[in-house]
């Protein structure tokens, strides 16, 4: 198997911009991605630290030089492209600076022990994964969230650390999930920093959560066409399906039978905060509008949801998504029973619901 690696590059010292070098290599005696590198760097010197725990992000996921070649044959193939963890942080190729990451310990008001520094150290991946700094880069992290759920439990002040954790501006009512971000995660970090959330009463189930607080209207969906003959197969669309954290198999179908061409973008699995929505609905909004934005700016003509909560939080805040993005955003959204109930030629029945959306899609 022979690799194509595109690589980050970039000298703070020399360089205005960073830009990415091609490497071609047919592995023999490495075994994992830090042999990998330093087969490269024989070649072309290049900035990185030569250690199995070196995170780095490697097609889009954060993960360490330990990623074995078996686990990139078979999870990542053949072309990878490998970049820092931060490449805003980034000053010489693959290295970043951590000053940031380290001075969110200073927040405590006295020092921790290096025991306590070094288990904070391990949750760096974990940190620099969060799509959260992408929209407030003065978030507390998920690093310090993690410390914060063991120094409870080793009873360290309860007081001090709730007002770090539920800080309006920086603190954990802005988690995103971390689960489609990092290389074979460990589902006990999402469940440590849910645990904190929920004793600190900042989770709601999204069931129970008002994502149209401006509004009365409700749309009954009702259900899906039920046949699998298409009529109408969208052969000229482009359609955008945000599946959040775990999309809907029926929805997945029914897209595959259709001649549309499917945009696929990373932020249409995001996370939108929906579990914390009434404590940060703002953070939210942002959330939602880059999705929409994304999903716009790649040409879609419409983007699919399969959940009345989802729908309403992207079709029914549209000032309140334009304020916190800057711009207009008139992506129509349609609810996955409607887009099937158009495929099944039933357009009668999806014209009812069709036209009480805040953007009507217009397709009948």
């Amino acid at each position: 198997m022979k690799l194509e690696i595109s690589l980050y590059k970039f000298d703070a010292k020399s360089d205005y911009l960073p830009y990415y070098t091609k490497h071609y290599i047919k592995p023999k005696n490495e075994k994992n991605l830090l042999d990998i590198l330093q087969t490269i760097h024989k070649e072309s010197p290049l900035g990185f630290e030569k250690n199995k725990n070196f995170g780095v992000v490697v097609n889009g996921l954060y993960t360490t030089l330990d990623l074995s070649l078996e686990q990139i044959k078979q999870d990542f193939g053949s072309h990878l492209c490998i970049e820092p963890l931060s490449t805003a942080r980034a000053y010489h190729d693959l290295l970043i600076n951590d000053d940031i990451f380290y001075e969110k310990l200073s927040s405590f008001s006295q020092p921790l022990s290096e025991e306590y520094k070094a288990l904070y150290e391990n949750y760096k991946l974990y940190y620099y994964a969060s799509n959260t700094l992408n929209f407030n880069k003065n978030y507390i992290g998920d690093a310090f969230i993690l410390l914060a759920h063991t120094l409870l439990q080793k009873g360290f002040d309860k007081k001090e650390i709730a007002a770090l954790l539920l800080d309006e501006k920086t603190g954990i009512s802005f988690h995103t999930n971390l689960s489609h971000r990092i290389y074979n995660f460990d589902a006990s970090i999402e469940e440590k920093i849910q645990q904190l959330q929920e004793e600190f009463n900042l989770i709601k189930p999204i069931q129970e959560q008002n994502f149209k607080p401006n509004s009365t209207k409700t749309i009954d969906f009702d259900k899906a066409c039920g046949t699998s003959i298409v009529k109408h197969s969208f052969k000229d669309f482009n359609i955008a399906y945000y599946t959040g954290l775990k999309g809907c198999e029926k929805t997945q179908t029914l897209l595959d039978s259709l001649e549309a061409k499917k945009i696929s973008l990373p932020s249409l699995c995001n996370d939108l905060a929906m579990n914390t929505f009434h404590a940060n609905p703002n953070f939210s909004y942002a959330l939602t509008a880059q999705v929409m934005l994304d999903a716009f700016d790649n040409n879609a003509d419409f983007i699919v949801v399969d959940n009345m909560q989802a729908f309403y939080l992207l079709d029914f805040n549209r000032k309140e998504l334009e304020k916190v993005s800057g711009r207009e955003i008139l992506l129509p959204v349609i609810h996955s029973n409607e887009l099937s109930k158009l495929v099944c030629g039933l357009h009668d029945e999806a014209k009812k619901t069709l036209t009480q959306h805040a953007v009507n899609p217009d397709l009948v």
